[in-house]
């Protein structure tokens, strides 16, 4: 049986999941590594509005995710 913290656990895991896949892909991926197209690795790139808001989310709610992690691997026997 799942207790109410299994659950608290399993909705932010689905949360970061969703902003995770909300989030832009910041380079070319695979394809640009082979065949050499996207080198501007160090450019620096700033979010703006809404990526910014969902990457800080999804920052915030992994840290929640691990605390939690963590005080379930404690307190739960």
């Amino acid at each position: 049986m799942l207790g109410w913290y299994d659950w608290v656990l399993l909705a932010t895991s689905i949360i970061i999941i969703v902003l995770c896949l909300l989030q832009g892909g910041k380079s070319e991926g695979a394809s640009g590594a082979i065949t050499g197209g996207g080198l501007n690795v160090f450019v620096k790139t700033k979010e703006r509005g809404a990526e910014k808001v969902i990457s800080i989310l999804t920052l915030i709610l992994a840290i929640i995710f691990f605390i939690i992690a963590i005080l379930i691997k404690i307190l739960v026997k």
